[in-house]
């Protein structure tokens, strides 16, 4: 899997992972080496770890412990899946205040809260913000110790088919986010019943079609923010909002900050990091 540094210091590194698996391809034990938080940016690949099965597309996330094994596989689908990786270092981990058992969770689902700052950490990494990835990496990891306190995603539930078929789903809402979408042209998408879908959907992947769609969309205003001059109202209608007061109240919940602000951090204000790291557990 080709692997490029963008940045090592004592307290954290970030690595970009690209990998080129296909479904035909062995899966292959790994172990963490560290504690590490991973924001899958693109595709999807199923994982095993701990015992437990998840699914991860566009937007989960990856955790990992030192010395856990884990199994990436890419049976259900094309390959091809980029990750954002936050490597922490102990010393990291302390002067945050983090537990280390919170990094056992082997996976998240897309969380609106950590979307919005995977994506302006992955506008750092390009060099379309003037902010450090040291700094975000940091808040990033702040930002899911807080939200996985008191929680823990399952794993996936269901047979490989209804599996297969969650994920491309989501591959399909994703690539469609900024066009009308409701549940029963994602159903058709996958030729099933929405009634069934739903229910495929949401436990293979721990969210609904809804939160995914809603998820997609932020997702994609935060990069347009992030990159682009464009107005606030541009923004919204462009990731598939069709309401400016519900997109700026749906992204200020999520980033805790208004899309306004979010494009100021962008540019370098700090303080939504500074924030974001004093909040955390």
């Amino acid at each position: 899997m080709p692997v490029t540094t963008l940045l090592r210091s004592a307290s954290i590194s970030v690595d970009d992972y690209r990998c080129d698996a296909r479904p035909g391809d062995a899966p292959f034990v790994e172990q963490h080496s560290d504690f590490a938080v991973s924001y899958v940016r693109k595709g999807s690949f199923g994982l095993a770890s701990r015992g437990r099965r998840f699914e991860l597309v566009t937007g989960s996330i990856l955790v990992g412990h030192p010395g856990d094994e884990y199994l990436c596989s890419h049976e259900h689908h094309g390959g091809g899946d980029e990750c954002l990786a936050f490597h922490l270092a102990p010393e990291a981990i302390d002067a945050l205040g983090l537990r280390n058992e919170l990094f056992r969770v082997g996976a998240l689902p897309p969380l609106p809260e950590l979307m919005v700052l995977g994506e302006l950490a992955q506008a750092a990494a390009e060099q379309r913000s003037e902010l450090g990835l040291d700094e975000l990496g940091l808040c990033f990891a702040a930002r899911f110790a807080r939200l996985v306190s008191g929680r823990e995603h399952a794993g996936s539930d269901g047979g490989a088919r209804d599996r297969r078929r969650a994920v491309e789903a989501a591959l399909w809402i994703d690539e469609h986010a900024h066009e009308p979408v409701d549940l029963e042209r994602s159903a058709g998408a996958v030729e099933l019943s929405p009634y069934h879908f739903l229910r495929l959907f949401s436990r293979a992947l721990g969210v609904t079609p809804h939160q995914y769609l809603l998820r997609s969309r932020l997702r994609r205003a935060a990069r347009l923010l992030a990159e682009e001059e464009r107005s606030i109202t541009d923004v919204a209608l462009d990731a598939g909002f069709a309401d400016l007061s519900n997109f700026v109240r749906t992204f200020s919940r999520a980033a805790g900050v208004s899309p306004r602000r979010f494009r100021q951090a962008a540019r370098g204000d700090r303080k939504i990091l500074q924030d974001r790291i004093a909040s955390a557990p």
